[in-house]
């Protein structure tokens, strides 16, 4: 039997699985660590944390097969953190973190300074605090003489392959999220790298996700047994690596992960910078280059876990939605607004907060739960509008995630948003899986991607919108939509 191994690097943990030739996943292991926060705003961390966990999940896991068998290691994880490494490849100071926000007083004029671009106006949208391009510049005017010393800056995941390789390089999902980056064209921008005054080594080279970055180098091969042809791919972020475990990449069609917050992803043959959402390149084999759309309702599942846990005080997320009568959903004019924690895409307004509407003496526990998940759905619908995706979900929407196996939510989404849903059961649906699926059809292992898909992609239950839910919700969402403007005025 052959292995191979994903590793997920994530803001406060890695987590390491192994999955067989089959697809199955056979183990996994996690290991957490801490971020340093020197000052308010600041978030950053030693980059051998990262790979200090990987190795000892990684360890664990080779406890349960024979470490010659591994064949290939793929690596994602959380997109924009920066390193910067000096000329013998040593972290220069702490990655500045993708969540950091040292730079917002910068942020203004940067944008505007964008915006005066011949060829990357765009990017004055999508830039932002946390992003490699923000940090990067922050290092230059606050740290000049360790800025001179860089000789690459590398992404996040980036690093754990320099480690196991030796190589610098990214993927074109990183690259095109790092506001460094020329979507059109699909270069690192020269007009940002002026701009900024970057010197042009500094740039790692872009690579497809699934190509070979090199092979694991002695010091790994004898820590953990290894053969010394174990490949390690060039890896991606963690959202595209999401979107290849559900088959959303391989099968064009759009899915929507409810986890703690909803993310809502398509891919499309040409990027589209008019409607809301990011645009992320992808390539798996350096030729092909794909983009992915996504946008997030910021709180999703966390707006539900805040209502059960926090204040219904119970851990039984099923027990709340037993008694619920899915015919008459729609009909209770309770109206919840899930933006707990900010928006990102819809109105990119942090400081945006939830709350419940119409709340009367005859409201119940069970209408309220069920407001929850109506107004994340809600939310959902409102995300498809200003991405411009309603055209593309109208065969269907596959949804994953914790949320997606609650089937009172998935009738109200199906209802809400007038199409059908679709549950995706896949051996994970993890950012995990999916680079676990790269490193076998990317590591020279002969397995294709289309044929690990077809196994481990499977569908499950539909739910069908029904005309007169569909034509309650109608009136609930038109009040919803006036809720964001009704908001402001009273915390203006």
């Amino acid at each position: 039997m052959r292995y191979y191994v994903g590793i997920d690097m994530g803001t406060s943990s890695v987590k390491v699985l192994l999955m067989d030739e089959s697809g199955c996943i056979v183990k996994d292991s996690s290991r957490g660590y801490a971020v340093s926060e020197p000052r308010p705003g600041w978030k950053e961390i030693d980059p051998e944390f990262w790979m200090k966990a990987a190795s000892e999940a990684l360890e664990e896991l080779l406890e349960y097969v024979d470490a010659e068998d591994i064949v290939s290691i793929g690596v994602t994880g959380q997109m924009h953190t920066v390193v910067m490494l000096d000329e013998a490849g040593r972290p220069i100071r702490p990655a500045l973190m993708w969540n950091d926000t040292r730079t917002s007083g910068l942020l203004a004029d940067i944008k505007e300074r964008i915006r005066q671009t011949a060829e990357v106006p765009y990017l004055a949208n999508v830039i932002s605090t946390g992003s490699p391009a923000m940090n990067l510049y922050w290092f230059q005017q606050n740290e000049p003489e360790n800025f001179d010393r860089m000789k690459k800056f590398l992404i996040g995941p980036d690093y754990i392959v320099y480690r196991l390789t030796g190589k610098y390089q990214t993927d074109y999902c990183e690259a095109s999220t790092s506001s460094l980056f020329d979507l059109n064209n699909r270069k690192w921008s020269s007009e940002i790298r002026d701009m900024l005054g970057f010197p042009e080594e500094i740039y790692p080279e872009v690579k497809g996700s699934g190509q070979i970055a090199g092979t694991i180098k002695e010091e790994w091969v004898k820590k953990f047994g290894l053969e010394e042809r174990v490949s390690v791919t060039v890896g991606t972020g963690d959202n595209p690596a999401a979107a290849i475990s559900t088959g959303c990449f391989l099968k064009k069609y759009p899915v929507l992960s409810l986890g703690t917050s909803g993310v809502l992803m398509v891919p499309r043959e040409k990027t589209e910078f008019d409607a809301k959402g990011k645009n992320i390149l992808f390539s798996f084999d350096g030729e092909e280059i794909d983009v992915l759309i996504q946008g997030v309702v910021q709180s999703c599942g966390n707006s539900f876990s805040w209502w059960t846990n926090t204040i219904l005080r119970t851990d039984s997320f099923e027990e709340e939605t037993r008694y619920a009568d899915v015919n008459k959903l729609g009909e209770n004019q309770l109206l919840f607004y899930p933006h707990l924690t900010g928006d990102k895409t819809i109105y990119a307004d942090p400081h945006l907060r939830g709350g419940f509407f119409g709340i009367g003496t005859d409201c119940t526990r069970e209408d309220m739960t069920v407001a929850v998940m109506e107004g994340i759905c809600f939310g959902v619908r409102q995300l498809a509008d200003e991405m411009h995706l309603r055209d593309r979900i109208q065969e269907g929407l596959r949804v994953i995630g914790g949320g997606s196996k609650n089937d009172v939510w998935m009738q109200i989404l199906a209802d809400v948003l007038n199409v059908k849903i679709i549950q995706l059961k896949s051996a994970s649906g993890g950012a995990g899986y999916g680079i676990a699926l790269t490193a076998a059809s990317g590591g020279g292992s002969g397995i294709s991607m289309e044929e690990m898909i077809e196994k481990t992609v499977i569908s499950g239950r539909e739910y069908l919108p029904r005309k007169r839910h569909v034509q309650l919700y109608e009136k609930k969402y038109q009040r919803y939509m006036k809720i964001y403007e009704a908001m402001k005025l009273i915390y203006e």
